[in-house]
């Protein structure tokens, strides 16, 4: 959405493009917020033994699930928040550039909220039990 309002500024100030461009950088790093929630679970799933027995337990799988979608559902809420003060945000300063200052500070705020989701699905990704160990190892 804030590419719109990028290209629609552009026309009548295009040197302010490149200096408008921060939104779009901004949602790009709540793609890498996903993509580092997915390696860390990637890398703590277990294997099943050759005999078809498992120690990834149930538990530790809605851990895993929920960690995504703590960080999929933030990530979603803070793109649409950095869409719309993006869009609105850009061409107000392709007005008055005056207001550059106020937008990065709201879309600062924006994106902590793909952060916090991070955070939390970093902290429920390390949750697990292992089936037949009789003990929960939480980190």
């Amino acid at each position: 959405k804030s590419g719109v309002g990028i290209a629609s500024m552009g026309v009548m100030h295009p040197g302010l493009v490149m200096k408008n461009i921060i939104p779009v950088v901004m949602a790009g790093v709540l793609g890498i917020y996903g993509l580092i929630v997915a390696v860390i679970i990637q890398g703590s799933i277990i294997v099943p033994a050759s005999d078809g027995a498992t120690k990834y337990s149930s538990f530790t799988g809605y851990a895993h699930l929920s960690a995504g979608m703590c960080c999929g559902l933030s990530g979603l809420a803070a793109g649409m928040a950095i869409g719309i003060v993006g869009d609105a945000g850009v061409r107000a300063v392709g007005q008055q550039e005056k207001l550059f200052v106020g937008m990065i500070l709201i879309l600062i705020f924006a994106e902590a909220l793909g952060l916090y989701g991070l955070i939390v699905a970093l902290i429920l990704s390390q949750q697990s039990f292992q089936c037949g160990a009789g003990a929960a190892t939480a980190a």
